[in-house]
């Protein structure tokens, strides 16, 4: 009876470590992003106030062929690094019209609300909308963890890319720009060679919701 016994709770351990391990798989969408996937419709957002003091959506760039989002900030010193790299971006796809980017902040420590978003956005001559999130509500619908974290849509607004710019953080060794590829991919018609990658930078500062006390 005992041995029946042993052998029932370990197949009971077993059939909950399955359980627990389809769940944990479910809960990670992506390789790496743990809300999308490859192929899902982007999550849809609108009113966010960029540093123009005005209210922007998804669906005003409706027209784009390839839309690239980025999840930055003006406190991570990465991101900060990345800005040339961004504004370099800008001017190579954003130019013929068929590509747009957009930066969203997140964050809402002091460096990062507004009126420090247009202070930096004047300083580098920021050609793209510099949007805030207030809320975070965007940021968590796109599963975004670091700053800077890149999404790149084709025209049906499907996510085709995620993940880091590039392969480096320092630019002397950068050897693949993974950003710079999916958008050309992307407008040629095809599928990016790579589709995933690891973001790095810094966590982006999400408001922990604290419990009420009964």
């Amino acid at each position: 009876m005992k041995t029946r016994g042993l052998r029932c709770m370990s197949l009971l351990s077993c059939v909950a470590l399955a359980i627990v391990a389809t769940v944990s798989s479910s809960l990670r969408a992506g390789e790496f992003n743990p809300v999308l996937s490859i192929g899902d419709a982007a999550p849809d957002w609108r009113d966010l106030t960029g540093v123009d003091e005005k209210k922007h959506s998804l669906a005003e760039f409706k027209d784009k062929e390839v839309l690239v989002i980025v999840f930055t900030c003006n406190s991570c010193p990465v991101a900060v690094d990345y800005e040339d790299r961004l504004l370099a971006l800008s001017k190579k796809f954003a130019a013929d019209g068929k590509c747009a980017i957009v930066a969203i902040n997140a964050n809402k420590v002091a460096d990062d609300l507004l009126p420090k978003m247009q202070e930096r956005a004047k300083a580098k001559g920021f050609t793209f909308p510099y949007l805030h999130d207030e809320s975070q509500q965007v940021a968590k619908a796109y599963g975004a963890t670091y700053t800077p974290e890149f999404f790149v849509l084709n025209k049906d607004r499907k996510i085709v890319y995620m993940g880091a710019m590039d392969d480096s953080t320092d630019p002397a060794n950068v050897k693949h720009k993974h950003v710079d590829e999916a958008v050309a991919a992307t407008l040629a018609g095809k599928k990016p060679a790579t589709t995933e990658t690891v973001a790095r930078g810094c966590l982006v500062r999400y408001v922990r919701d604290r419990k009420k006390k009964s």
